[in-house]
């Protein structure tokens, strides 16, 4: 279906009841999904901008797996450093998803 699949496998805890190579797959379409929503219904703009941030904190516990236990993914995640560094990108991608759908400003404008 598509390629690095491997890859991204590595991010799957083990702890995750389905096959590795499906969540890879479902949460490759729904991040699409989410992205393509973000950039193109600027009428729901602000709950696909919750939605991305949401799925991001929903995969954030695969990367604190792939660091605990040290798996190996796309050449650059090679070391328990690399790893480490990686999970403080996660948050960014949280915040990038309400920044640039205007989520939180929105939710602070109504309340």
């Amino acid at each position: 279906m598509t390629f690095s699949r491997v890859e991204f496998q590595a991010q799957v805890p083990d702890w995750v009841p389905m096959s590795k190579d499906l969540v890879v797959v479902l949460s490759g379409i729904i991040e699409i999904i989410l992205g393509l929503g973000l950039a193109f219904w600027k009428k729901q703009r602000t709950q696909f901008g919750w939605a991305l941030a949401i799925f991001f904190v929903l995969i954030f516990p695969g990367n604190i797996a792939q660091y605990i236990d040290g798996k190996d993914a796309f050449g650059s995640l090679d070391s328990d450093s690399a790893r480490l560094i990686c999970l403080f990108f996660q948050p960014v991608l949280v915040v990038w998803a309400l920044w640039s759908s205007n989520a939180w400003r929105r939710r602070k404008m109504n309340n």
